[in-house]
C-alpha cells in the first residue's frame, strides 16, 4: 500500500469516531450518507493540501480546526464529491497563538458552494415541499416580476433569449400546502457581498501606517479604520465597477476581479442570498449551530476577533474588599463547573478539538 493510502486511512480512522461520537452526543444519528459525506470531505481537504505541498504532518499545518469542519459537513450533510459541488475547502494563511507569541500556520476553511445552499434548503427548509429549478434571467430575456394581492399571487414570466449578463435569479418554491412562492435577488445586490468580501481581505491590512495592526497605537488604529472606510464608501459608491478599479482590485480575491471568473461568483453570490433568507427549520441545535458557524460572515468575523484579542488585557473582575461576589454566592463551584461541561460537544472522555496527530 501506498504512503498516500496509508495516511488517507488513518486520518479516516482517527476522525471518523470522533465526528459520530460528537454527533450522537448531540442526539443526530448519523447515517450512511453523512458518513459518506465526511470521508469526501476528508478526501477534498486532502487535494487542498497536496495542491500546496503540505502533508497531514506538516507542523506548519493548524489541525484544530479540522474536526469542527467535518462536524459541519457531516451535520448538514454537504457532499464534497457531488456535482456541481456543495461544499469546498482551501488553505489559508492564519495566525495562532504558541504560547505567548503568535506564531502564522496554514489551515482549512470550508465553504459552501451553491448547490449546497440548495441541498439545506431542500432538506430543512420550513414547510417547503420541493425547490425548483432556479432561473438565471440575463439581460436581454423578457421578464415580469410577480404581483401580490393579498393571499393571491400573479406568477412572474421569463422568455430566456440567452443574451447578456445574468441580472437576477428567481427560485420557485413549492410549499407543503401547495402554494409556490417566487424568491428573487438581483445582481446589483451583490455589492453587500463584495463589500464584506473586500473588508474581510483587508482585515490585516496596516496601509503603511504600522507594521502590525495588533501593535497598532490607539490613533494608528483610527488612521486604519478611516482609510478602510473611505475605501469601502468608494467600493460601495461605483457599484459592481468596483471589479474594475485597479486601485480596490488590490482587496479583492481573483475569483471577484478576474473576468473569466466573475461571472460564476456574481451568480453564485445571487443564489446564495436567495437561498440564505427563506426560513429553515433544523430540528436541532446542533446543527443549526453549525450552519450559523458555516454561513454567517458577520458571526465568522466577531469568533475571528475574539481570537486574535482574547486574553490581550487583564481585566479585574475582582470584587471591591467587603462586598461579596454575587456570581459565587449564587452558584456553587460544582454547579459551574458542569454549566461549563455542557457547552463542550460529547462527552468528558472524548478527545479535544485539536484532531489527532500522524
Amino acid at each position: 500500500m501506498s504512503d498516500y493510502s496509508t495516511t488517507l486511512t488513518k486520518v479516516n480512522d482517527n476522525y471518523f469516531p470522533m465526528i459520530e461520537r460528537q454527533l450522537t452526543g448531540n442526539g443526530i444519528k448519523m447515517d450512511e450518507y453523512a458518513k459518506s459525506c465526511v470521508l469526501n470531505a476528508i478526501s477534498a481537504i486532502n487535494g487542498a493540501l497536496d495542491a500546496k505541498g503540505i502533508s497531514w504532518n506538516d507542523d506548519q499545518l493548524d489541525k484544530s480546526n479540522i474536526t469542527q469542519i467535518l462536524l459541519q459537513t457531516a451535520s448538514l450533510k454537504l457532499n464534497a464529491a457531488a456535482s456541481p459541488r456543495e461544499v469546498y475547502f482551501q488553505v489559508r494563511n492564519s495566525k495562532v497563538k504558541v504560547g505567548d507569541k503568535d506564531v502564522w500556520k496554514k489551515s482549512i476553511e470550508m465553504g459552501i458552494e451553491g448547490d449546497g445552499n440548495d441541498a439545506i434548503l431542500a432538506r430543512y427548509g420550513r414547510d417547503v415541499k420541493k425547490v425548483g429549478q432556479f432561473w438565471l434571467v440575463r439581460e436581454g430575456d423578457d421578464f415580469t416580476y410577480p404581483e401580490y394581492t393579498g393571499f393571491d399571487v400573479v406568477p412572474p414570466t421569463w422568455r430566456p433569449k440567452g443574451k447578456g449578463d445574468v441580472v437576477r435569479v428567481v427560485y420557485p418554491i413549492m410549499k407543503k400546502d401547495g402554494t409556490i412562492e417566487f424568491h428573487i435577488s438581483e445582481r446589483d445586490d451583490v455589492v453587500r457581498n463584495l463589500l464584506a468580501h473586500m473588508n474581510n481581505t483587508m482585515m490585516n491590512e496596516t496601509f503603511g501606517i504600522c507594521a502590525d495592526r495588533f501593535k497598532a497605537k490607539p490613533d494608528e488604529r483610527k488612521q486604519i479604520a478611516a482609510k478602510k472606510s473611505d475605501i469601502l464608501q468608494k467600493a460601495k459608491s461605483m457599484g459592481l465597477g468596483a471589479l474594475d478599479d485597479p486601485e480596490l482590485q488590490q482587496y479583492m480575491s481573483p475569483a471577484w476581479s478576474e473576468p473569466q471568473s466573475r461571472e460564476s461568483m456574481l451568480i453564485r453570490k445571487m443564489r446564495n442570498n436567495v437561498v440564505k433568507k427563506i426560513p429553515k427549520d433544523f430540528g436541532n441545535a446542533l446543527v443549526e449551530l453549525t450552519y450559523t458557524e458555516a454561513t454567517d460572515d458577520s458571526y465568522n468575523e466577531v469568533q475571528r476577533e475574539i481570537a486574535e484579542r482574547a486574553n490581550t488585557e487583564p481585566i479585574d473582575i475582582s470584587p471591591p474588599p467587603g462586598q461579596p461576589g454575587e456570581e459565587n454566592d449564587q452558584q456553587p463551584d460544582s454547579e459551574q463547573h458542569e454549566e461549563q461541561r455542557e457547552m463542550d460537544f460529547g462527552t468528558d472522555d472524548q478527545p479535544t478539538n485539536d484532531g489527532p496527530g500522524f
